[in-house]
């Protein structure tokens, strides 16, 4: 086993650093617009102008369009397609008018009908898709949608097609399908019940997923299907929680194939695989130079004790063609990795020796003992720094490694100094052994919680600052979905 030089690692973040300031000015969200930004606002409702989304004119949809739907105790049971192209200056926006109480309007595709006058294919696929579409034919710009509950994209499901014929949805569909499109914003949404909860596919590009809730999804007895399965020309995950998929499905909460991801500041819990990283088959983005970087950071990763694969993290490809795998870096930092695991569990299952990790500022915290942790499976070269790691973590699992393990600068314990681990409360205490323990090479800007990280000596190892001047949104979110009692109309 080789170890890497510091340097080395210092030169690798610094060029990381470089570049995440350049995705931060490139990544920021649309702000808020209002209906005065509008030319065209569609109120969708009852009392409203427009009964149900079926009574919107997609195919004629311009830009600079709101359409505003109404909360009402019934699920909208309608199926549409998006397909105009706006701009920064005018985009559509559809936005889902909260209730009283703070629920969300519910798209459910269950029984669901499509509104006659679109013509669309893979309709078979989503309840709500974006792009490829023949009214309008151009592919979709600057679109966001926000606000909705979108459920119920799955077999055994029916709806009605566009020509007014019975269909059943695939053991691919989604909640959300883009098929095509730039600049797609999913904001604040309900991904649920789906076969995927969101899905996109390569001709997709700079999309951002922001403050959603993407939980029980997936088919039974299936691995191939994910809360999240994208494959996209650059793509952020941020301040989502991905909660465990539908009782009895195999697949992995997050699943990515793009070139550009980024996934930070979510919580996400359970899945086969927590996050999946693998490769394309498409040479536009594979040939992309930002293709080889992803980066994950300052997320709470959670394990379940039930029968799932062992990795938290897959990082290189799952397919045949291995010229295709990734082979680049991987940057881990500044996360909050917990596995209730009774049996091992392994912080990276890395595809081959040509793709490297570098992984420092983590909590890496099993509660069945320091030495059910494995670092690695059995190739890969990873570099850790500035980690909180258990006493009696181990190497790998593996009885053989052909991969590299390089560790400095560790934090050992028993204990990482958590709030309150019963209640899956991952802040840090006052007088935690990782507050103020991490590496400055480069801090995030902010943690889960939305809270501003010092940008020097003093940032804290995991997902949380201390002290927390905000609730956990996660938590607060969890609640009050959970209350809330959902059935099929």
């Amino acid at each position: 086993m080789t170890n890497c030089h510091n340097n080395d690692f210092v030169g690798i973040c610094q060029k990381s650093t470089i570049q995440l300031s350049i995705c931060f000015l490139l990544l920021i969200p649309l702000t808020h617009l209002h209906a005065a930004d509008f030319d065209f606002i569609y109120e969708v409702g009852p009392g409203k102008t427009y009964t149900t989304p079926n009574d919107v004119p997609w195919e004629n949809l311009q830009p600079s369009s709101l359409v505003l739907i109404a909360y009402r105790l019934q699920p909208y049971a309608c199926k549409w397609v998006i397909s105009t192209t706006g701009s920064a200056e005018s985009p559509v926006v559809v936005r889902g008018v909260l209730s009283d109480n703070g629920e969300r309007p519910v798209i459910s595709g269950n029984n669901a009908v499509t509104r006659q006058e679109l013509d669309y294919w893979n309709e078979n696929r989503s309840v709500l898709k974006i792009g490829g579409s023949s009214h309008p034919g151009e592919p979709p710009a600057f679109i966001t949608i926000e606000n909705l509950e979108i459920r119920s994209g799955r077999p055994p499901y029916h709806y009605t097609d566009d020509t007014g014929s019975n269909g059943t949805y695939q053991e691919n569909a989604a909640s959300i399908h883009v098929e095509a499109g730039t600049d797609i914003t999913i904001r604040n949404c309900i991904l649920n019940n789906s076969a995927n909860g969101f899905f996109a596919g390569s001709q997709a590009s700079n999309l951002l997923l922001e403050k959603n809730f993407i939980h029980s999804n997936g088919m039974e007895d299936s691995i191939y299907q994910h809360n999240n399965y994208t494959e996209a020309d650059h793509i952020t995950f941020q301040f989502n929680h991905f909660g465990p998929l539908r009782p009895g499905c195999r697949g992995n909460n997050l699943k990515d194939r793009s070139a550009g991801t980024i996934i930070r500041y979510n919580w996400i819990e359970a899945g086969n695989r927590t996050i999946d990283l693998v490769e394309s088959d498409h040479n536009e983005l594979v040939n992309d130079p930002d293709y080889r970087e992803s980066y994950v950071y300052g997320n709470v990763l959670i394990k379940h004790d039930v029968q799932e694969n062992s990795q938290v993290i897959h990082y290189g490809g799952d397919g045949v063609d291995h010229s295709l795998y990734r082979k680049g870096t991987l940057f881990f930092f500044n996360n909050s990795v917990i596995s209730y695991r009774s049996e091992k569990t392994t912080l990276f299952g890395i595809s081959s020796n040509e793709e490297h990790v570098i992984a420092f500022n983590n909590i890496l915290y099993p509660t069945s003992g320091g030495n059910n942790l494995g670092i690695m499976s059995s190739e890969g070269t990873i570099s850790l720094h500035h980690n909180w790691l258990p006493e009696g973590w181990k190497t790998s699992h593996e009885s053989t490694i052909n991969g590299t393990l390089s560790v400095t600068d560790s934090i050992g314990g028993v204990l990482p100094g958590f709030v309150d681990l019963s209640s899956n409360d991952f802040h840090l205490t006052a007088n935690s052994p990782c507050k103020d323990t991490a590496s400055s090479l480069e801090a995030p800007e902010t943690d889960i919680d939305n809270v501003s990280r010092p940008q020097g000596p003093g940032i804290d190892a995991g997902a949380y600052e201390v002290p927390v001047s905000k609730r956990n949104i996660f938590l607060f979110l969890k609640t009050v979905i959970n209350s809330r009692q959902r059935r099929e109309q």
